[in-house]
Formats: C-alpha cells, sequence, structure tokens
C-alpha cells in the first residue's frame, strides 16, 4: 500500500496545469494583436490614413455580406447597425488571437503563421478598395511584422516558463528504484528559478498591452482630430437661396404622438455602406460629369454654389424601410438641380443612366430621365434644414431624387457622375440582389396608437403620415377591426414630393382593436395590400396594427 501512496504522490506533483499555460498564450496571442493594430494605426497616420486594418476589413465585410444579413443588422440595429459589425469584429480578432497564442505553444510556429495569414488577408482587403493609395497597405505590413515578433518572444518567454515549471516539478519528485541505481552523472539538470521567466512574461505582457491601448486610442484620437472639418462645415457660409418653401396653413397637424412635419437631422435615418464617416474638404472637393457626354465637366465646390441655391421639400425612404418601418424623412433642402450641371455637358442620345460616385468608391444607378425631368426636383444638395449638410448625410454634397428609393439615387459625398446605360454599368446594390430601378412604393403609416402603448377609453385619434412621391396622397382610409374603411382628415399638402399627415377621429371602448391603414394617390391608385419584402425593390403592403384600451 505504501509503494501505490508514493507513486500517486509522483504523478500528483509532476502534473503540469497546462489549462492554464494555454490562457497565458492567448492572452499573449490577443496583446500581441492588439499591439499590430495599434503600430499600424500609428504608421496610417503618418503614411497613409486609409490604411487603417480594421476598417478596411469592416468596409469588405460590408461589401461581401449577404442580402439577409444587411437586411437582419438594419432592422435589428437600425443606425447602430455598424457598431454591431465592428463589434463582431473585434469579437473575431480576439478569438483568431487567442487561437494563434495557443496553437504558437502547442505547435510553433502555426501561431505565427496564422497572423501572417490574417495580414496577408488584411492587405487584401485594404489595396482591392477603391481609391486605394499606393502605401495603403504599408500600415498592416508593419503592423503585421510588429505582431507576429510580439508573438514569438512573448510565447518563447510563456515557454520558457513553462519548462521551469516541469523541471521543478521533476526536481522534487521523490525518486524510484532506478532513478537511485542511475549514475549521478545522468541526473537531471537544476532547473532555473521559475519566478525569474515567469515575471518576465508577465510583465512583457502587461507593458505590451499597456503600450498597444495608448498608443493605438492615441492615433485613432488624433486621426479623428487632425481630419475633422467640424469647424470648417460651422463657419461655411451659404449664399440665400433664390426661392424657399411655402408651408402653407394646416400643414402640420398638433396630435401628440404623430411625426413631426420635417424630421429633424439628429433624428433623420442614415443607412448606408460607410464604416466610417467620410470627412471631405469642400475646398478640395470637385465633381466630374463624365462618360457619354458632349463634355466633360469638373466643378468646383464654390462653382456648384454659384449656380444658384434653391430650397425644396423633399421626402426620402430607405429601400430597406419595412412595412410601418422608421427609415423615412422628410427634410428641407438647399441645392442645385442635376438636369442644370448634366446640360453643360450635354448628354449623349443612347444614354439612359447617370451612375453618381461617392469618395468611398459607392455607386447607385439612376435613371437619366429622373435627372432631367423639368418636372422632378432633382437636386446636388448643400444643406440640410437650414444648415451645411450633416457628415453623416453627405458633407459637402449629396444627390437628393424624389421618389426613387436611396440606394438608387441618394448618393452621398458624391463626387462624379459618369452619364451611361443600364446595359454597360451596374451600381453597388445591383448584383446583390436589388433592382437597378427603384421607384418608391406609395405607403401609409400609423404613428399613434402604438402598439407597445395602452390607451384609455373614450374619444382618441389615430394618426400617421402617408406617402407618394411625385405623384402626391389624394386621400388615406382607416379600418377598424375589419370594419368599413373610413376617409382621414388630411394635412395640407406641400407638394407631391413631400408626405402628408393625417387622422381619424375614434371613440375607443375598451378591449383590443386592430387596425390597419391604406392610401390612394392622385392618379387614383390604391396602395398595394399584399406583402412584399425588401429585396428586390422594397416591401409593400397594408399596416395592420394591435391597439389596446383600458
Amino acid at each position: 500500500m505504501g509503494a501505490v501512496h508514493s507513486n500517486d504522490t509522483k504523478k500528483t506533483r509532476t502534473r503540469v496545469p497546462r489549462k492554464r499555460f494555454w490562457l497565458y498564450a492567448a492572452v499573449a496571442g490577443i496583446v500581441s494583436a492588439a499591439a499590430l493594430l495599434a503600430v499600424a494605426e500609428v504608421i496610417a497616420l503618418v503614411v497613409a490614413r486609409d490604411g487603417s486594418p480594421v476598417l478596411a476589413v469592416g468596409a469588405f465585410v460590408i461589401d461581401i455580406v449577404p442580402r439577409w444579413a444587411k437586411e437582419f443588422a438594419i432592422e435589428t440595429f437600425g443606425a447602430n447597425d455598424k457598431i454591431f459589425l465592428l463589434g463582431s469584429i473585434g469579437l473575431a480578432v480576439v478569438v483568431a488571437a487567442a487561437l494563434a497564442g495557443v496553437l504558437q505553444l502547442a505547435k510553433r510556429p502555426l501561431g505565427l503563421v496564422l497572423f501572417g495569414l490574417a495580414g496577408v488577408l488584411a492587405i487584401a482587403a485594404i489595396v482591392t478598395r477603391t481609391g486605394a493609395t499606393p502605401f495603403a497597405s504599408v500600415p498592416t505590413i508593419i503592423g503585421a511584422a510588429a505582431g507576429i515578433v510580439l508573438l514569438h518572444l512573448l510565447v518563447r518567454r510563456l515557454a520558457r516558463w513553462r519548462d521551469d515549471v516541469r523541471a521543478e516539478a521533476a526536481a522534487t519528485t521523490a525518486p524510484d528504484a532506478r532513478d537511485h541505481a542511475r549514475p549521478a552523472a545522468d541526473a537531471a539538470p537544476a532547473p532555473r528559478a521559475v519566478g525569474v521567466d515567469r515575471r518576465r512574461f508577465l510583465v512583457g505582457t502587461l507593458v505590451v498591452a499597456a503600450a498597444s491601448a495608448v498608443v493605438g486610442t492615441g492615433a485613432r484620437l488624433v486621426s479623428a482630430a487632425t481630419s475633422s472639418l467640424a469647424g470648417i462645415r460651422d463657419s461655411l457660409s451659404l449664399p440665400t437661396a433664390k426661392s424657399t418653401v411655402d408651408v402653407p396653413a394646416g400643414a402640420e397637424l398638433d396630435i401628440d404622438g404623430i411625426t413631426p412635419l420635417y424630421t429633424s437631422n439628429a433624428d433623420f435615418y442614415r443607412v448606408d455602406t460607410a464604416l466610417t464617416v467620410p470627412q471631405v474638404d469642400p475646398a478640395t472637393w470637385s465633381l466630374k460629369i463624365t462618360g457619354m457626354v458632349d463634355e466633360e465637366v469638373t466643378l468646383s465646390f464654390q462653382d456648384l454654389v454659384n449656380m444658384g441655391l434653391d430650397e425644396y421639400s423633399i421626402t426620402m425612404t430607405c429601400v430597406s424601410n419595412e412595412v410601418g418601418g422608421g427609415l423615412v424623412g422628410t427634410a428641407k433642402w438647399l441645392g442645385v438641380p442635376i438636369r442644370d450641371v448634366l446640360a453643360m455637358a450635354g448628354p449623349q442620345s443612347g444614354a439612359d443612366m447617370v451612375l453618381s460616385k461617392s469618395v468611398d468608391g459607392y455607386t447607385a444607378s439612376t435613371p437619366l430621365e429622373a435627372v432631367t425631368d423639368d418636372n422632378r426636383e432633382a437636386i446636388f444638395a448643400v444643406a440640410m434644414n437650414g444648415e451645411p449638410l450633416p457628415f453623416e448625410h453627405g458633407f459637402p454634397v449629396r444627390m437628393v431624387v424624389p421618389g426613387l428609393y436611396g440606394y438608387v439615387s441618394a448618393t452621398k459625398w458624391v463626387t462624379e457622375i459618369k452619364v451611361t446605360t443600364f446595359e454597360a454599368d451596374e451600381a453597388y446594390w445591383t448584383p446583390r440582389g436589388y433592382d437597378a430601378e427603384a421607384p418608391i412604393k406609395m405607403s401609409s403609416r400609423i404613428d399613434t396608437p402604438r402598439v407597445d402603448k395602452q390607451i384609455g377609453a373614450g374619444p382618441a385619434k389615430i394618426a400617421g403620415v402617408a406617402w407618394a412621391q411625385t405623384v402626391g396622397i389624394e386621400r388615406v382610409e382607416v379600418s377598424i377591426d375589419n370594419g368599413d374603411w373610413q376617409a382621414a382628415t388630411l394635412s395640407t399638402p406641400i407638394n407631391a414630393d413631400t408626405w402628408v399627415q393625417w387622422f381619424v377621429d375614434w371613440t375607443a371602448t375598451t378591449g383590443t382593436h386592430y387596425v390597419a391603414v391604406r392610401a390612394v394617390d392622385k392618379a387614383g391608385n390604391t396602395q398595394l395590400e399584399e406583402r412584399a419584402p425588401i429585396a428586390p425593390n422594397g416591401s409593400a403592403g397594408w399596416q395592420r396594427t394591435l391597439v389596446t384600451v383600458v
């Protein structure tokens, strides 16, 4: 029995806690990845500001994400979809870096190979971006090299610490009979002091982690501060508008819970493919008119505003807006008719589309007829609700085209217009499953009562908004509990391009009630009842909501 006890003791005392060292290896991988990104941010600040690997990979993910994922992200996270994307990428980086650390400890040099592969993929994402500068890949190359070196050094110290623990455990184990018979010359060498390599690994890891946090965050803050054009935007002086929007009496209803006639800039929906908001200096901005034109034209920002600015009231809708959704808004825009700018270049016969391009490479396909029609106010907008365009809404210049979903018309940070054909060119979203042409579908929405808010019994108002751009709303009808359709009272329309508000007086009785709404446009068309998904050309269907009365 005593011999068995001795063997059990030996096994217990020689066991090395492998999982603990795997955890340390994972930390080493994460810290090395943080150093990679920090170094890349610093180099990007000095050499190429379009060389951030995180932003490049994020933009690449946006480009390749399937349609269903894009729709899910917008529906679930709304304006925070890009924060969700960055968080997901960050989580993926942490997991991959931890795996690289463990692999480097267990099967050297697999961890270094994984880091190198990550660097190659990031470089590929960077150099394939539209408008990438020649030095855009330099930050990632240097950052990857730094990350590989640090991972090698940290894991090597960790391996020494682990080996020291094993050696110490072996040295303190009671020798068996064969050990007594072994010559002294064959005895295991004395282990190094365990504390030395442990201290070197822990101190090195903490130093690298702290330095990466400080350097990386500092570089990003400096980059944001030095590239910020907030002061220039705030001080930008635009000419007085030649004409302004006449808002008639009765255009806005005073009803609690109804959507305001005009959406504030802060509340206006934002859906685009830009992971970070482009910072464009109006002093260096230019607009090029190319393609099937008699003469290519290039305009500066000053050239554009010198053409004279007019004010327009236009409702915009995103193709991702669900029935009853909030991805729709109305603003007063200040701008120049696109048709006037195109007339300077002289579009040639045979052209049927303009391909607009953003500074970040995004493109949209707009029917040429929609931007040259004298009866449609398609504009290059420079101001929104009385101030220069907010950065996230396209500063310094964007397109606004009434009657078309934004993905085929509302290019932000626009910098080029190519006159072409639908047969010769396609825009960003067309190969991703969306129609090349997408007129906005007539729609109506119930704003109040809300499905998540109970109301009291007695007199109440059912109210909301309705829109049918370029045609206008003739009437809105409401049905309660599948009863007869009753006409709603409309606000006074501003124009055919702006939504109208509506309401119905109702005596609410205790219980649950189903309310439905539909609209009819001035051409006599009734809003489509049958539900249609977002893709390929916008949702459709009557909104039906549940109202709880207490």
